[in-house]
């Protein structure tokens, strides 16, 4: 076998088609898969900034009861104090 001068053998020509295409089919089937990630990514953002917006109102909720309760415990223990102010004045 001789070395050649030219690359002009038809099977090179055919090798380089098949490499063009398969890279060609490569990035078409990286773009399909992009296009996929990013509608996921974009549906869990949705789903995530619900969840999060659901524990930032629940959060509020339980602030606003905290200090009601606060509120109700500071008027039972006013009340318990008067009442062991007045039991203690009717002993003494």
């Amino acid at each position: 076998m001789t070395p050649r001068e030219t690359w002009a053998d038809p099977r090179i020509d055919d090798l380089n088609k098949k490499v063009d295409e398969g890279f060609k089919k490569m990035d078409t089937g990286f773009e399909k898969a992009e296009a996929r990630m990013d509608a996921g990514f974009k549906r869990a953002d949705k789903k995530m900034e619900a969840g999060f917006a659901k524990v930032d109102a629940d959060i509020r909720e339980l602030r606003g009861d905290m200090s009601s309760l606060r509120t109700e415990l500071l008027a039972a223990a006013i009340i318990l104090a008067a009442l062991v102010g007045l039991i203690g004045a009717a002993i003494f």
